[in-house]
């Protein structure tokens, strides 16, 4: 379970409605119906008309990336493909069969088999590179559709409270409906602004370092599988690999 992002959200809106009961507000002010419908419909309307359905349909699944996001062992893939190097380098590639099902990573799995079927190099690597290349675009496109939605949602907002004030002006006459209009007015453009800065905006970002880390971790299994099949020491090819794994723990240290 990715934390922050529960803990980001809790604060979040424990902040926004902190501070309007500290102004006197009530959480019953903020509910406005109407107004959650013009946001809610309008934004992913735009973001419907923006992006083709399989696109969409990607970015509404992926959307869990920020709550439980797959942990990439790093450490682990790295002992798993010196454990092979040892192997490769002792008995030859064909021996790593026997230990092909012991490797939990796909990716990884996928290419050391291709070695052991004897692919040459440059069409291994060729294949990997593509391979990530596209992941890595695919996953940070449906982030594009989060973000589009984070820049959509303030303007809605504003549609929304124009809606509300020519409800005002249509009934100046009855004061009765004059603050439901009102209310509906700057509710809107708060429900778009909160959407937008607290949800979508923050909900892309976070897919797109998903999407960085494992194509991080892509590259590290690319430079270790290519390293094992050129025959490579172990050791050399462990010293090299350890360099993302330090990458991934500054990483930690600086968040």
């Amino acid at each position: 379970m990715e934390i922050a992002t529960i803990l980001g959200i809790l604060i979040g809106l424990g902040g926004i409605l902190g501070g309007n009961a500290v102004e006197g507000g009530t959480i019953d002010s903020l509910v406005q119906g109407p107004a959650a419908i013009i946001i809610a419909g309008g934004t992913f309307g735009a973001m419907l008309v923006s992006f083709p359905m399989p696109v969409f349909n990607k970015a509404m699944k992926n959307a869990y990336l920020c709550f439980k996001p797959p942990r990439i062992e790093v450490d682990q893939i790295i002992d798993d493909i010196v454990a092979m190097a040892r192997i490769a380098r002792k008995d030859g590639l064909l021996a790593l069969e026997r230990n092909l099902e012991e490797v939990q990573d796909p990716f990884m799995k996928k290419y050391l088999q291709q070695i052991i079927d004897g692919i040459e190099a440059d069409l291994l690597q060729d294949q990997m590179e593509t391979q990530i290349f596209l992941e890595t675009e695919r996953t940070k496109l449906t982030a594009k559709v989060w973000e589009g939605g984070g820049g959509y949602a303030p303007t809605i907002g504003i549609i929304g409270a124009v809606l509300g004030l020519i409800l005002v002006m249509a009934n100046l006459s009855d004061p009765s409906k004059l603050g439901g209009g009102i209310a509906v007015a700057f509710v809107a453009t708060v429900y778009g602004l909160v959407l937008a800065n607290l949800f979508m905006i923050p909900m892309g970002t976070k897919i797109k370092i998903f999407a960085e880390a494992r194509e991080n971790a892509y590259t590290m299994i690319m430079e270790g599988l290519l390293a094992l099949q050129a025959g490579h020491n172990p050791k050399v090819i462990e010293d090299k690999l350890r360099i993302y794994a330090d990458k991934e723990v500054k990483k930690d240290d600086e968040s």
